[in-house]
């Protein structure tokens, strides 16, 4: 297990939410929390070299965007779950995937200008990987849940 030091559990912290839109994100953010612009972006190469961090971005609604957005559910056997996860990692409408202990057994999201995109990206998810059974669980109501996890 990787334990964080005191710097980078408050950049993972400050980072989460309300990241700053200036000309440097980074000097603000070291600004507020007492580190240099380089100080907060060594902690960040060296969180996503790790694997702690997975990514920087924004977060959008879909649908206010012109997109479309499903969930996903794969039923997966055992052995060949890291192949798929890989497969489906390719595409850039998913935002994320996780497993889960169920019949379906990987779940993913997908967000693409158009469902016949998605239903076509999904029916070549199975054919590179030989996984039939794949849900397609467009949602019917948004509940959107803010996502922060203090470190």
């Amino acid at each position: 297990m990787t334990h964080l030091n005191t710097s980078e559990r408050a950049v993972v912290n400050r980072i989460q939410s309300d990241f700053p839109l200036t000309p440097q994100p980074y000097a603000t953010i070291g600004a507020e929390l007492g580190l240099s612009e380089k100080e907060v972006i060594d902690i960040l190469v060296r969180l996503k070299e790790t694997g702690i961090i997975r990514r920087i971005g924004g977060n959008f609604v879909p649908h206010k965007l012109d997109y479309v957005s499903t969930l996903c559910a794969a039923k997966v056997p055992e052995d060949r779950i890291n192949a798929f996860a890989e497969v489906v990692n390719r595409y850039p409408g998913v935002t994320h995937n996780y497993q889960r202990d169920y019949t379906y057994n990987i779940w993913f999201t997908f967000i693409a200008p158009s469902v016949d995109e998605i239903n076509a990206n999904l029916e070549e998810i199975s054919r590179r990987t030989g996984i039939a059974d794949i849900l397609n669980l467009p949602a019917t109501h948004v509940f959107k849940i803010k996502a922060e996890f203090t470190v």
